[in-house]
């Protein structure tokens, strides 16, 4: 029986005023089990070293490196964009400038698509540190609440569900297959409430052909200069049982078809690249259709009433209530949906 053949590794990097944090990336990139086969770079117009440094890394690194600058500045989003599109190899690594990779990473990605053909996409754990990458605070996954159960539905399925209660996947710890960015590219310039790598995670879990290595198999670097970044969200205002009965009305909807109009942008979006019986964008139009009865009831209570004990009795607001909120909430919210 003959092996495998080993699929061929890029390694995209963007860059910009990155000469501070860039050498330890580089050097976890030269400390690689597996090297990879070629580092394409696309530096957005940095105005600091960054571009003279890649030049004298790239000169002495043991892979081809070929450096790309932009001619004018695309932005966070579009530079990756450029890089991807540039690159050659079977599979990508997704690389950002201030990190640092520990030296399995490459082999144990490779290994998981290798063994995972039908994935076209596998993201794996990090350690949080500070500026200088001392300190492990804590997993990266904790910090997107990528817990036990959201592992749990993810691996059964409900890859979508879980993107559209928030992004995560990062883009910096993303192993991609080449033949799967004619679904992604080129990036929309605008996915409310996702950046690129939101994007690539919500294309793959459309297909249901995105899964995880529970592994932190590299340093996040947070500091001040970073574009994009962790953000942890602040809480929502309490809402109180005697508040759903004073409140305007108008305050109690516009969260809801914020909502609304958020699936909706996105499920447009979907639907230019990815076929509609797809199981993830079944799970996206569900949930849209749930947000659009929420956010367009009847002023008439009693009309109200219907619509709501459907959704109810179908599970709706407990699939969607958030995965922190008691268990009584979905009631509440159904409750407050006839009432308010």
């Amino acid at each position: 029986m003959k092996n495998p053949v080993r699929p061929t590794v890029s390694v995209a990097l963007c860059t910009y005023n990155g000469e501070a944090y860039l050498p330890a990336q580089w050097q976890s990139l030269l400390d690689q089990q597996q090297l990879p086969d070629e580092l394409v770079v696309c530096d957005d117009r940095s105005t600091d070293g960054t571009v003279s440094l890649l030049e004298r890394l790239a000169a002495e690194a043991p892979f081809p490196v070929r450096i790309l600058v932009n001619e004018t500045q695309l932005g966070s989003n579009k530079n990756f964009e450029r890089v991807l599109s540039e690159c050659t190899g079977d599979l990508i690594f997704i690389c950002d400038q201030d990190d640092y990779w520990f030296p399995n990473k490459i082999s144990t990605m490779v290994e998981y698509m290798g063994n995972h053909p039908d994935d076209q996409l596998a993201f794996c754990d990090s350690w949080v540190t500070d500026e200088h990458l001392q300190g492990r605070q804590n997993r990266f996954w904790t910090w997107i609440r990528f817990d036990e159960e959201a592992q749990r539905r993810w691996r059964e399925g409900e890859m979508m569900e879980i993107m559209l209660d928030g992004n995560r996947v990062m883009g910096c710890a993303t192993a991609i297959r080449r033949s799967f960015l004619s679904k992604v590219l080129p990036f929309p310039d605008d996915v409310p409430g996702y950046i690129y790598d939101g994007w690539i995670g919500l294309v793959a879990a459309a297909y249901n052909t995105i899964q995880f290595i529970d592994q932190p198999l590299q340093l996040y670097r947070t500091h001040i200069k970073q574009q994009v970044g962790v953000r942890q969200e602040e809480p929502g205002e309490r809402v109180r049982v005697r508040d759903r009965f004073i409140r305007n009305r108008t305050i109690k909807l516009a969260p809801l078809r914020e909502k609304q109009a958020k699936l909706a942008a996105i499920s447009q979006l979907l639907a230019e690249r990815v076929s509609p019986d797809t199981p993830g964008l079944q799970q996206l139009h569900r949930r849209l259709s749930h947000y659009t009865m929420r956010s367009c009831l009847p002023h008439d209570r009693l009309r109200r009433l219907k619509p709501v004990l459907d959704s109810l009795r179908q599970g709706n607001y407990n699939r969607y209530a958030d995965a922190a909120a008691n268990w009584y909430a979905p009631y509440l919210a159904a409750f407050g949906d006839v009432l308010e």
